[in-house]
Formats: C-alpha cells, structure tokens, sequence
C-alpha cells in the first residue's frame, strides 16, 4: 500500500513543474515583446496582462510608484475621453504626446483604443515613449491629427517659442493641440495663446488636477489653421509702426500702486520709501509663456547702482534668468562691466537718432577733482552737436548716441518678457515719446522710470535745482499718459 501513496505526489511534482515552466514561457514572451520586438501587446504575443499591468511594468523602470502612476493613467484616460466626447480626438487619431518621460498619457491613449499614439521625452521609455523633446520634435511635417502637452509640459521649456512652432509643424492642418498648463491669469493666457501663431483656441476651462501639487489646471484646445496676420491689432502692431497695448496689459494698470499726485517736498526720501509700495509685475502675474527674459537699464551707471543693489536681488524674476543690456556713456563705468556675466554693455547714449552728442559734465573744468567726482555720478543731459563751446561751468565730452527705439525693436520681441529702468537726466521727455511712435513701447512689460524736474534741493531748502526746466506736474503727466496707454510704469527715484 506504501508505493500507491505516492504516485499522487509524484504526479503533483510533475504537474507543478510543468505549470511554473508554462508561466516560465510566457514571461520570457512578453519580456521579448517589450523589450525587444518594441511594439504593444496583443493576444497572438502571448501578452495576457491588461494595459494597467503594462503600466506597473514600466513604472519599474521609470523610477515611479505603481500607485501614483496609475493614477496619472487613469487621470488622462478621462482626459481623453472627454476630449473624444467633445469630437477632439477619435481611435483612428495618429498622436504624439510631448515631454511623456514616464508614458502616462501615451498608455492612457492606447488604454482608450487610440492605437497610433508615441510620446517623446528626453530621458525615454521604451517602446512608448521615444526619444525627442518639444523644441526638436523628431518627426516630419503634418505628422499628427492630435498632439498633446501635459502640465509643466511647455513651461518648463527653455525655449518656448520653438516648442510652439515644432509643435505647429508637426500637426496637420485641422489637427488638435490640447495644453494642460497654469496659466491661471489673463497674462499668462495671452502670452501662452501669443507663442502659437498657427492656431485658435477652440477651447479653454479648468480642470481638477490628479495631484497635490497641481490641484487645478487650465485645459487649452487649439486647432491649427493658417499663420495669423501680423498686422492684426491684437497682436499689438499695425502697419504704420505704431502699436497698440493689449486690453489684458491695460488691465493690470489699475492694480499698480496709485501716482504721488503732489510733488514731495523731500523728493530723495519720498521716492525712496514709495519702493516699497511698488507692485511689481511677476507679483502679479505668471510669466513663465515667454521666451526671453530681459533687463534694459538705460542710464546703467555703476554695475551697484541698479542693477547688482535692487534689480538683481529685489526683482521678483519667478526663478527665471535674466539677459541684462546695460546702457551706459560714461566711460568711466564701463571696466567694471567687463568681467560681469550675463550682461551687454552698449557704451552709447541712448537717444532718438544716430548720431553724435555731447554731454556736458557738470563742475569746473579746471578742478580735476571735482570732475573726476561729477563723472562718477554720471553725466549730464545728453543734446546733439550744436555750439559745443556755448556751455558754462563744465567739461564738453562727445559721444555716439543711436536710435534707442530702433534698437529696440531689434532686440526684443512681443514673445519676450521685457523690464526697461530709465534714468537719462531728463532727455525720457524725448526717448518715451519716441517709442510710441516707432510702436517700440508695445515691446515693453513693465517700466522703473525717474523723471527729472526742478525739484527742491537738499542743500538749500527753499530753492529749486536750477539743473532741470521741467515741473513736476509735467513728470506726474507722463506717468499718467504712460498708464492711460496701458503701460505699467512706476515712479523711480
């Protein structure tokens, strides 16, 4: 009776054996399939597990949990499928999904039967997710019916306006872009819809977010057309030069700190503490949809002057980076611009044409101690070569001057986020209305003007500068015709 008792547990032996080694084999397939073949799974692969187990298998090799990437999954997949509903996206839909590092999107995709869907990251994740970047999409033009941007997707592009045309030349015409971004304020939607020349917005709402760190996100669709007009006058230029400020810009004017309407009889202190009432354009908005982000100190002077003591370590940047254009004629500052990174020095005075001035520094010629003092204040008002001997009491230096508005405008574009500080010993009575005019104010976001009049002096109480023909009512009236344009200027000192 012994040997019949065992031939169950030789038979149990066997049949286990067998079943690991059937289980064996079809790791081995779907390991081949994935890893090798490169292509999604289907019932003739050997592939038996759903695409959520698809989802856990690459969240291993990504670095993410399997929780909270399957959440994602199923997060997009409600996405997409309201965007199927609204007749956005549908199965046969050939899709790319940008800046997909993990494949979230991608799955989610496939999970809701659009087969022809990739993603492309830098760091990829194979077989979904090549490799590519939003800047440089690795495909030809007219690729797509439908591409998709997850949140931080764009914004957090070093190159912005590059994501938007690739992301514009890859789509075929009638094809859908839908962004998951921030851009909670009309600024920041205007700048995003700015970047995409390509496109109308077909639409835009908010959505709840799948994480805690994003709990909501704006939803924008656009659908790609032909290149807009440039002349158009929302896009803040017209044919003649001229330009007019978007109704969003003039719209934060009235959240600036209001104008000191009565001249300060201690202008040097008044103006001083007013800094601190400033509020400051990036205090106010999102500029994360611009392309550039550059500072226009006109009137530079010292490198600790205004750039290094406030703008450099007051300025609310949003952890951008800065490209700083110093304007400076006096030579006398321009060594110590030499070794300074991120900084243009234009050794020139800024002016309304090109052509050569002359500054007159203020003391006595024939004390040299006293000029070497002026000239590490600065120079003086800036005119052009007219009687260069008609000046009294101080040095006549010549200098170039060149067409600041002009440069300008071939600096800087509507898609760069542009700071301009102003301090040019009066002559901003001729440099602002020159930007009107050429439109080059339009290129501007936000301005630190000091407006030099005859203000009273410290050292004599009672008495006015006699340096400055201007009152302090016409500096109040062109802060205010700055901001009835819809320019956001504030007083400087």
């Amino acid at each position: 009776m012994e040997p019949a008792l065992g031939k169950p547990g030789f038979f149990r032996n066997v049949m286990v054996r067998l079943l690991v080694f059937g289980v064996f084999v079809v790791i081995v397939r779907f390991a081949y399939v994935i890893t090798v073949a490169g292509e999604s799974c289907t019932v003739g692969d050997f592939c038996f597990f759903s695409i959520p187990q698809r989802a856990r298998t690459i969240a291993v090799s990504s670095g993410e949990t399997s929780k909270e990437w399957i959440g994602a999954v199923r997060f997009y997949s409600s996405v997409f499928q309201d965007l199927m509903a609204g007749g956005y996206l549908s199965p046969e839909s050939k899709s790319l999904c940008v800046e997909s590092p993990a494949g979230q999107d991608v799955v989610a995709l496939r999970e809701i039967g659009v087969v022809d869907a990739v993603g492309i990251a830098k760091k990829p994740s194979k077989p979904l997710v090549k490799s590519g970047e939003g800047k440089r999409i690795p495909f030809g033009e007219d690729s797509f019916d439908f591409i998709f941007s997850a949140a931080g997707g764009i914004e957090r592009s070093s190159a912005p306006v590059e994501f938007a045309a690739e992301v514009g030349r890859t789509l075929r015409p009638g094809g859908i872009a839908v962004f998951h971004v921030k851009a909670n304020d009309t600024y920041s939607f205007n700048s995003f819809v700015d970047l995409f020349n390509c496109c109308k917005v077909e639409k835009s709402h908010d959505i709840e977010g799948f994480d805690s760190s994003m709990p909501h996100i704006r939803e924008l669709v656009l659908r790609k057309e032909g290149a807009r007009v440039s002349s158009d006058p929302k896009s803040g230029s017209s044919s003649n030069g001229k330009c007019y400020v978007p109704g969003y810009k003039q719209e934060l004017v009235n959240h600036a700190e209001p104008l000191i309407e009565e001249e300060p009889l201690k202008p040097w202190i008044t103006l001083k503490r007013n800094v601190k009432n400033i509020k400051y354009l990036p205090s106010m908005v999102d500029i994360s949809f611009k392309n550039r982000y550059v500072y226009v100190d006109v009137g530079a002077r010292s490198y600790g002057s205004s750039i290094g003591s406030w703008f450099r370590k007051q300025y609310p940047k949003q952890n951008k980076t800065f490209h700083v254009y110093a304007i400076e004629a006096d030579k006398h500052f321009h060594k110590e611009y030499e070794l300074k990174k991120g900084i243009t020095l234009l050794p020139y005075a800024a002016w309304v044409k090109n052509e050569t001035l002359t500054f007159e520094i203020n003391g006595d010629p024939g004390d040299k101690e006293k000029v070497a003092a002026a000239k590490g204040r600065g120079m003086g008002r800036i005119q052009p070569v007219k009687n260069p001997g008609g000046f009294d009491g101080g040095e006549i230096e010549r200098i170039q001057g060149f067409d600041f508005a002009d440069w300008l405008k071939n600096t800087v574009s509507e898609n760069d986020f542009v700071v301009m500080k102003m301090d040019v010993e009066g002559t901003e009575f001729d440099l602002i209305p020159r930007l009107f005019e050429t439109g080059a104010i339009c290129l501007v976001d936000e301005i630190f003007l000091e407006c030099h009049y005859n203000r009273w002096q410290r050292c004599c109480p009672g008495q006015r500068s006699p340096k400055y023909e201007k009152t302090y009512d016409q500096c109040l009236q062109l802060f205010t015709s700055l901001r009835q344009s819809g320019v956001l200027v504030h007083q400087w000192w």
